[in-house]
C-alpha cells in the first residue's frame, strides 16, 4: 500500500528543511516509524525515491542506529540501561524483573501489544542512575518494583508522565513524528535539567566560575 498524498507531502516538507536532500535520511525514517510503526519496505523505497538514493543506502542507515526497528514493537517501548554505572545502582536486576514480570525478554512484545522490551547501554543520563526510558522518555532512579508498576499502568491504559518532558507519555508513532521534526506542542512541558544535572554547573557559578 502507497503512502496518501498529505504523508507524501509531510515528507517533501522535512526533506526541504536541507541543503541536500540525502541529509533527510534520518528524520524521514523517523516519520515512517511514525506511520507504520517500524521501517517498513515501503518506507524504505519511498524515502530511496524521494531522495534519488539506492534502496541499500537507506537500509545502511535503518540498520546501523538502533532507534530504528525493522520489525514492530509494542506501543510502549521500554529501555532499561543496563550500562556500567546503571548496572551498579540496579538496572540489571530491574531488567531481569520487568522480563520475568512481563514474561518477556529482549526485542520481544507482550501479547497485547502494549509493551516491548529493550537493553539499551546508555540512555545518557548517568546522574539519575538506574534510569528507564519509555519511547524515548526518562524515568529515573527506578527500582525493579517501580518499573514494574509503570508497564502494569501502562498496560492499563494509564501511562504515568515522565520523570522529565512532556506532562504524559506519548506513544512510540507519536513520538517519532517528534523525531521526526514534527511538533506536538509539549516542548516546554515539564522538568528539563534537574537539580543532579545542574549540581556542576551551579557549584561554578557560586566561585565565579565562567
Amino acid at each position: 500500500m502507497s503512502f496518501t498524498n498529505e504523508e507524501l507531502a509531510v515528507m517533501d516538507t522535512i526533506i526541504a528543511r536541507y541543503p541536500k536532500s540525502r541529509s533527510a535520511i534520518m528524520p524521514l525514517l523517523h516519520y515512517v516509524q511514525s506511520l507504520d510503526g517500524y521501517v517498513t519496505a515501503r518506507g524504505i523505497e519511498t524515502i530511496a525515491d524521494k531522495l534519488n538514493l539506492a534502496t541499500a543506502e537507506v537500509t545502511a542507515v535503518s540498520t546501523f542506529y538502533t532507534q530504528y526497528k525493522s520489525e514492530p514493537v509494542g506501543e510502549y517501548h521500554v529501555g532499561i540501561c543496563t550500562n556500567t554505572l546503571c548496572a551498579i545502582m540496579g538496572g540489571d536486576a530491574i531488567y531481569q524483573s520487568v522480563c520475568d514480570h512481563l514474561g518477556i525478554k529482549k526485542d520481544q512484545t507482550t501479547a497485547d501489544g502494549k509493551v516491548s522490551l529493550e537493553r539499551i547501554e546508555c540512555n545518557a543520563a548517568c546522574d539519575y542512575a538506574p534510569v528507564v526510558m519509555v519511547n524515548w522518555e526518562f524515568y529515573d532512579n527506578q527500582t525493579p518494583a517501580s518499573v514494574n508498576n509503570l508497564v502494569d499502568a501502562i498496560r492499563e491504559g494509564n501511562p504515568p508522565a515522565p520523570t522529565r518532558g512532556p506532562s504524559k507519555l506519548q506513544t512510540w508513532k507519536e513520538n517519532s513524528a517528534v523525531l521526526a521534526g514534527l511538533s506536538d506542542g509539549l516542548a516546554d512541558e515539564g522538568v528539563q535539567a534537574g537539580a543532579p544535572s545542574l549540581l556542576g554547573l551551579n557549584i561554578a557559578n557560586s566561585k565565579g566560575k565562567k
